[in-house]
């Protein structure tokens, strides 16, 4: 099992969450996907389940909740991407022309974390390990394989994430040049894809991959529980993937990689 030990380094996608309207019916939708155990969480703590496969952390499942005044936020899976300092990156968001949505915020000794969107849009969040560093389980079927960001603006995007993270959006190797490396320390930890290829209104954002043993038995199993099919399974350099949103709308894609 591709186990994770230690912290990641800066700018490495870390971590991944969904903020549901019916968080025991993602629990248990995702528990019968990717065999997750995961239950609600303390009071204190808003609810936030930490879900685990093999016990050992994979992916949070927590309530949708609105801020006061505020409609409730949309069904999303949002990506985590780690720091050292989260007070210094929010600066550094604020200076590369992105925009805080959440503020810094304790959550209580496991890190500290703020959700932000670059200048082209996408949201993401922010990650200082405390007690907790994120993803335990990488690139294992049922755990997250891969984070894509999804933009109309390549070189904007660029500009602000090495201006925040110090990473470089670059031509990935093999790829036709629709398609992005997101490089931290010269190793391809995400990916980068053109907007302009989702569907017409699509914004910006990050997309969530889970690898998985079989993406058609995956999509067949999402769809019997009222799933809906973005993009059916298909062929591609990686593996066999295919695009799904699950019945309450939040995106995610899943992948069967193919042997390294």
């Amino acid at each position: 099992m591709p186990e994770v030990t230690t912290a990641y380094a800066p700018g490495t996608p870390c971590w991944v969450d969904l903020m549901a309207k019916d968080q025991q019916a993602a629990l248990d939708l995702y528990r019968d996907l990717f065999g997750w155990q995961g239950q609600v969480g303390p009071p204190e703590f808003g609810g936030y389940a930490v879900c685990a496969l093999n016990e050992k952390p994979v992916a949070g499942i927590g309530p949708a909740m609105a801020p006061e005044g505020q409609p409730t936020p949309p069904t999303v899976w949002t990506t985590y991407l780690s720091t050292d300092d989260a007070d210094a990156t929010q600066a550094a968001i604020t200076k590369a022309g992105g925009t805080v949505m959440v503020p810094v915020m304790d959550v209580g000794t496991t890190g500290r974390m703020l959700v932000a969107a670059d200048p082209t849009g996408a949201v993401f969040g922010v990650w200082q390990p405390g007690d907790f560093f994120g993803a335990h389980v990488v690139n294992e079927p049922g755990a997250l394989t891969w984070n894509e960001l999804h933009t109309a603006d390549i070189p904007a995007a660029a500009a602000f994430y090495r201006a925040v993270f110090g990473v470089e959006i670059a031509p990935m190797e093999g790829m036709d040049e629709e398609y992005f490396a997101y490089n931290v320390d010269s190793a391809a930890r995400g990916g980068v894809a053109k907007l302009q290829n989702d569907p017409p209104g699509t914004p910006a954002h990050w997309l969530t991959y889970f690898s998985v043993d079989d993406a058609d038995s995956t999509v067949d199993a999402l769809v019997k529980r009222g799933g809906t099919v973005l993009v059916p399974p298909f062929d591609m350099v990686a593996g066999r993937m295919a695009v799904l949103s699950d019945p309450q709308g939040a995106i995610f894609s899943v992948i069967k990689a193919k042997p390294m």
